[in-house]
């Protein structure tokens, strides 16, 4: 009867974030045919309205597209034509990942369960624990980094199995102003289970069995350079076009500004190639500067996400693992 029920409730949300695709369909063709350049700003408030029935329609991960769609609508004319190529963008990336709900009965299994997660359903851990066949490897902890909304705080953990050379994610979550429960330090290693979820990319995971305590392991993983990085990323957009970035060990590059001053990039060592740091560095330039600071001036290895914005610093070694 449990089984019965459960399955009920999927189709019931099945169909709702469906009604919710077909929608914002509407909703993305009205806005396409009054054109990108001409309207102000102002007149995008009601992507905020349009998140909420995402959010209704039991689609969180369609909410937060419209919701990055609408900050760049409410940037208003200071950006220009950018902005108009920005939000152009950010429809196209709507519009394939409603399309591709729509339709997810019709691709194939891998990219399917990439649509489904990308609207925002997802298995809890204890299904998934139970579902999937365990990784177990000697999981290198990477970087953690917390994100507070005011409601919720997410903590983001990325690991690196020694042995498999697979990189993995980690999600906690703790209510408004308290830190979530999982908790595990830059430059320790764990033998574990982990179980990913179902994707064409597979990255996020539950982290499942551990066979011991987490031990030091402050040696870097092996990395590569700036365009071994760019690759990577490149080769995981076109089983997951909706990915932000992907995390990558950069294995000799230094900090240095850009020619115009007002920004800055990692250059590999023969400075023959570089990746722009993401402005802001993922919440502050803290990071950088300490990055800056470490590196005096020398290459370094450093562990982050590279993206179509840009590289994000999160970890670098000197040779003992430091939290950017």
């Amino acid at each position: 009867m449990d089984a019965e029920a459960a399955r009920r409730r999927a189709e019931r949300r099945a169909r709702r974030i469906a009604e919710g695709a077909a929608e914002l369909e509407r909703r993305l063709a009205d806005l396409l045919r009054g054109g990108l350049a001409a309207v102000e700003g102002a007149a995008y408030g009601q992507w905020d309205e349009t998140a909420a029935r995402m959010v209704d329609a039991q689609a969180p991960g369609l909410a937060a597209r419209v919701r990055e769609l609408a900050s760049v609508a409410g940037a208003g004319s200071v950006e220009g034509t950018d902005r108009a190529s920005r939000l152009l963008e950010e429809c196209a990336l709507l519009h394939t990942l409603g399309q591709g709900y729509l339709r997810v009965e019709e691709l194939p299994e891998a990219l399917a369960a990439t649509v489904r997660t990308r609207v925002g359903i997802t298995s809890d851990a204890a299904a998934l624990l139970a579902s999937v066949p365990p990784v177990r490897d000697r999981w290198l902890v990477l970087a953690q980094r917390d994100a507070d909304d005011g409601r919720l705080t997410t903590r983001r953990i990325w690991l690196y199995g020694r042995s498999t050379g697979r990189m993995a994610l980690l999600l906690s979550y703790g209510a408004a102003g308290r830190a979530p429960e999982l908790s595990l330090p830059v430059g320790l290693a764990l033998d574990a289970d982990l179980a990913f979820h179902p994707s064409a990319r597979p990255l996020r995971a539950v982290l499942g069995r551990r066979y011991g305590p987490p031990e030091p392991s402050p040696a870097p993983p092996p990395g590569g350079d700036t365009e071994a990085a760019l690759r990577a990323y490149g080769e995981v957009l076109r089983d997951d076009p909706w990915l932000e970035s992907w995390p990558v060990v950069l294995s000799a590059v230094t900090p240095v500004p850009d020619a115009d001053g007002k920004g800055w990039q990692v250059a590999d060592a023969p400075g023959e190639s570089a990746l722009p740091v993401t402005p802001g560095g993922g919440g502050d330039d803290m990071g950088l500067w300490r990055l800056t600071a470490i590196s005096g001036g020398g290459p370094v290895p450093v562990f982050g996400e590279c993206g179509h914005r840009g590289f994000t610093p999160l970890t670098t070694w000197a040779p003992e693992p430091v939290a950017l």
